[in-house]
């Protein structure tokens, strides 16, 4: 996924900033729930850090076992990457 989105125009990762950017805080609120954690919003530092942000909160949920549709939430936004 990661290089899909390096390979984006910049337009079109514009256009999908905002589901990742979705993405990205519901795994953060997901990781808080479970961890016990206050919920925090995550920055919105522009389409060139998502992929990072999203590889932290992806690891950070996978680690916690946060969501059990992780996977196919991941899925969904790779296939939607046009």
């Amino acid at each position: 996924m990661i290089q899909r989105w390096r390979q984006l125009p910049l337009d079109h990762a514009f256009s999908h900033a905002p589901r990742v950017r979705r993405l990205v805080q519901s795994l953060a609120d997901q990781v808080a729930r479970v961890t016990g954690v206050r919920l925090l919003t995550v920055p919105d530092a522009g389409p060139a850090t998502l992929m990072d942000q999203l590889t932290v909160m992806v690891y950070d949920a996978s680690a916690t076992a946060a969501t059990p549709t992780l996977a196919d939430d991941l899925a969904s936004l790779r296939r939607d990457l046009t």
